[in-house]
């Protein structure tokens, strides 16, 4: 798949992804902003300036008419807060793209940020928090961030804690967005149908001819500290415990050489239905409904863990199983086999994911953004193809040690769990 890059006056990133068969284009803009970005005074405003944007702006001035603006024509819309980005993106058939960019440049640029919808929107923000807070699936994974991070911004939650929702005023608003929501820390994406994003692919400057010019932020250094296994127990009282068991991997993030064999590690422990987890533990133990394992990176840091819902009376023996599993991906090396079965699941998988023109846009957009280096799909599967069983022991050796192993858990328990 091809792709322009342009570099703006402004400083402004444009990324055009053209495709030849689809009636569909997407408008994506992304800011190289979120929770990582912010002190613990204003905590989850990241995400809460993300809410604001629909709230009206002069041009549209209430959530109704901006809402109705797309839904007119059938468009799909949404916005996106994480750690390390916000996203804001507006998909539709593809005559109606210029109408999307209108749209999406609108609110990203003259929302209102009106002291009434904010104090209106702090129990929308609250209630979506005790929302994760009744999910134990959703919020086991904000404690794993906890546990390996701690008190910095990496540890922090992406909502905020609601204390701090609750006191958070205007003015922190908009300093916050003059301070992050710059030409140099944003790029906007078209994808989709080939003429449409063609066409228009030179009005992208004039829709984002006001956005703030200066020098992007730096966010605070993450620091990374353990030599020994570490746990974090959360008791709730569940029908099923909720887990996430796995390694910090020091040093390792989006750009480090190994990032796709842990990837594939992550694959073959627990991907698909025919991986090793997946089997033993789900299907020949029915200890869990879901397992699976992820590589997880971003700009500092990686991990490699393991997410699973398991029956309450047999914690212990899933955790052992589990343990066991890295354990012997740690000893034996993998068959040739077995890893080019999860090479080519991976690059299958990945390949599915991008039949759409807003995945293509996330695609190349967030490796931009993240990374500001942009690999073609062809690029990363000869990187994945690289990929050794001798490297994947040499990894997993590295990675898979007690100092590096944390269990972060929610369930009935007060008590800490035995690792080894």
């Amino acid at each position: 798949m091809t792709f322009q890059k342009h570099l703006l006056p402004t400083g402004l990133r444009l990324i055009v992804v053209p495709m030849a068969q689809t009636r569909t284009a997407t408008v994506l803009v992304l800011v190289g902003t979120g929770s990582k970005y912010e002190t613990k005074e204003i905590n989850g405003i990241s995400h809460f300036l993300e809410h604001m944007f629909f709230k009206g702006t002069k041009k549209r001035p209430n959530t109704l008419v901006l809402a109705e603006t797309l839904d007119k024509v059938g468009g799909a819309y949404n916005a996106f807060t994480s750690k390390e980005y916000t996203g804001y993106w507006a998909k539709v058939d593809a005559q109606h793209l210029e109408l999307a960019l209108d749209w999406v440049s609108d609110i990203f640029l003259n929302s209102k940020l009106s002291s009434e919808e904010i104090e209106r929107e702090k129990g929308v923000i609250i209630e979506e928090i005790n929302l994760y807070l009744d999910n134990p699936p959703r919020y086991v994974a904000d404690l794993w961030d906890e546990l390996l991070y701690g008190d910095q911004p990496a540890g922090w939650s992406v909502l905020g804690r609601k204390e701090i929702i609750k006191r958070l005023k205007r003015n922190q608003f908009i300093d916050y967005l003059k301070k992050h929501y710059l030409a140099s820390n944003t790029v906007v994406c078209l994808a989709g149908e080939e003429k449409a994003v063609n066409k228009l692919k030179d009005k992208v400057k004039d829709y984002f001819k006001k956005i703030n010019i200066g020098p992007a932020p730096n966010k605070p250094q993450v620091s990374e500290s353990q030599n020994k296994p570490e746990q974090l127990i959360y008791y709730k009282k569940t029908d099923q415990t909720h887990l996430c068991l796995g390694f910090r991997a020091p040093g390792y993030h989006l750009l480090h050489p190994d990032r796709y064999t842990l990837t594939l590690l992550a694959v073959i422990l627990g991907g698909p239905m025919s991986s090793r987890l997946w089997i033993k533990v789900r299907e020949r133990q029915g200890l869990a409904y879901y397992i699976s394992t992820l590589a997880d990176f971003d700009t500092e840091t990686g991990c490699l863990l393991t997410r699973a819902g398991v029956d309450n009376s047999r914690v212990e023996q899933a955790i052992k199983m589990i343990l066991q599993e890295y354990q012997r991906i740690k000893e034996k090396k993998v068959s040739s086999k077995e890893l080019q079965k999860a090479k080519d699941y991976l690059k299958g998988s990945t390949l599915l994911g991008l039949e759409s023109s807003d995945e293509l846009a996330s695609f190349y957009t967030f490796q931009e953004v993240l990374t500001g280096k942009i690999m073609t799909i062809e690029e990363k599967f000869k990187e994945i193809d690289k990929v050794t069983s001798d490297d994947l022991q040499r990894v997993a050796r590295e990675i898979f040690q007690p100092a590096n192993l944390n269990l972060a858990l929610i369930g009935p328990f007060k008590k800490k769990f035995s690792l080894f």
